[in-house]
Parts: C-alpha cells; sequence; structure tokens
C-alpha cells in the first residue's frame, strides 16, 4: 500500500495501552502510516520515558499528552522540560488561563532555542470530548453552551500564542472561523463508522473530522483495540481508505 502523506500527517495514534510491550509492537507495525505518537498519562505514568524513547528510535513524532495545569512558573518549567525530552507535540488545558498557556509558549521556546530546534506543536485543550451539555450545566453548573465555550477558550489560546486546541471536530469549523486557517485543531473523539463509540459523547468518522477542518485525527481503540477481528494494521488501512484522497 503506497503511503498518502497527507493522511499520515493527520493521524494521531493514542497509545493508550496498558504495556510497554503492546506499545512497542503497535509503533513497529504502524509507524509507516502513523505521524504522531500520543503518549498519555496512562502509559506514561508506568513507564515514562522508555516508550518515548522507543518511539524516537523510529524516527517518529511523539505528543506527550500530560495536559498540564498549574501556576504559570511551575508550567514554565514543565514546558520546557517537555520539549528538551524530545516531544514534537505537547498540551496544557486552556482553562488554566491566559498567563499560563503564555508562559506554556515560553518554557517551549526556551528549550527549542538551547535544543536548535523547530518548536513544539503546543495545543490547548478547549473541553474533553467525555464532557457533553448535561455535564455542563448540571455538574459543573456552568449555563454556556458547550461548543460556545470551547470557542472562547480556542480564541483565549491563539492570543496566548498556542499553536491550536484540541477541540471535538463538531467546533472545528467555528474555532477555524473564529482563529483562522493557521491555527490548529486536534480532534479526539475519532471513530471510524465500523468501530464503536465507547466513552466519548462527542465523536465523529475521520473524513466528517477533516471535512470540519481538523488539522490532525486522534485514533485510538478503533485501531489498538479493534474490532471485527482486525489486526491494528488491518484497521489503519482501512481508515486509509475510508478517508480516501485529500
Amino acid at each position: 500500500m503506497n503511503i498518502n502523506e497527507k493522511i499520515k500527517e493527520k493521524i494521531v495514534l493514542a497509545l493508550d495501552v496498558e504495556e510497554l510491550e503492546e506499545a512497542k509492537n503497535l509503533v513497529d507495525s504502524l509507524y509507516p502510516y502513523v505521524g504522531t505518537f500520543k503518549v498519555g498519562l496512562q502509559l506514561y505514568t508506568k513507564y515514562g520515558n522508555e516508550v518515548i524513547n522507543y518511539i524516537s528510535g523510529k524516527n517518529s513524532n511523539f505528543f506527550l499528552d500530560v495536559k498540564l495545569h498549574d501556576i504559570p512558573n511551575t508550567v514554565e518549567k514543565a514546558s520546557e522540560n517537555v520539549v528538551l525530552r524530545g516531544a514534537n507535540f505537547f498540551n496544557v488545558h486552556a482553562t488554566g488561563g491566559l498567563k499560563m498557556m503564555e508562559a506554556a509558549v515560553r518554557g517551549a521556546k526556551k528549550a527549542s532555542e538551547t535544543l536548535g530546534k523547530k518548536e513544539p506543536v503546543i495545543l490547548a485543550v478547549t473541553m474533553l470530548t467525555s464532557i457533553s451539555q448535561e455535564v455542563m450545566n448540571d455538574e459543573f453548573e456552568i449555563e454556556a453552551d458547550v461548543s460556545k465555550f470551547a470557542i472562547r477558550l480556542a480564541k483565549l489560546a491563539k492570543k496566548a500564542g498556542m499553536t491550536g486546541v484540541v477541540a471535538s471536530s463538531l467546533e472545528a469549523r467555528k474555532i477555524k472561523e473564529a482563529c483562522g486557517s493557521a491555527f490548529k485543531v486536534l480532534c479526539p473523539g475519532i471513530r471510524p463508522e465500523w468501530s464503536a463509540k465507547d466513552d466519548q459523547k462527542r465523536v465523529a468518522t475521520p473524513k466528517f473530522a477533516i471535512g470540519e477542518g481538523a488539522d490532525y485525527l486522534v485514533i485510538g481503540r478503533a485501531v489498538t483495540k479493534p474490532a471485527q477481528g482486525l489486526t491494528p494494521l488491518e484497521a489503519m488501512k482501512k481508515i486509509y481508505d475510508e478517508i480516501g484522497e485529500i
């Protein structure tokens, strides 16, 4: 199969697995098809740098998905360390506020200058895809529409100098309209038609998300634990086929 580089650049594979060997096997079989491997809290808190060293050894990009959220000084130092560790992507919570996001950008820029390398993609998490309108209103007692609130946070992220945001594909088009086409949108909750939705409420197919303006698609269990007796590689090829030409 010839690799469509435009699709590959958009694919962010979530290595949300329990064991290091499982993660390594996924990297080994899928790195030709994956633009960036996402290492989240589940794997990183268990294996630390061992997993990101393995990804780096394949000359692949990695996204350290630890969602920094603290006082500005702490986030600045943590951001610097993340970039010094070699991350091509990382993220912070937009709800940490403008000053915190500005601090993240400063820390990343300082580390990039130290290394003499390109600055990473720094993304602000707007609203987690597990947060529905009901959770927003009933649990948080925030009366704002969840989509409008996400766009407000995206504007704040742009003001802080972030590369883009993590947001539902349901908000991607409006975020692009509000923040400009160069402002990146990474969309989690991506599920092909043939995949289960699991615990995420605001989900979309890969093709729909791209059509709405998504720059990056986070794909996880649809590939790492595929249904229908598929192997991860077969599931990934099926996703490429579903997206088609872009």
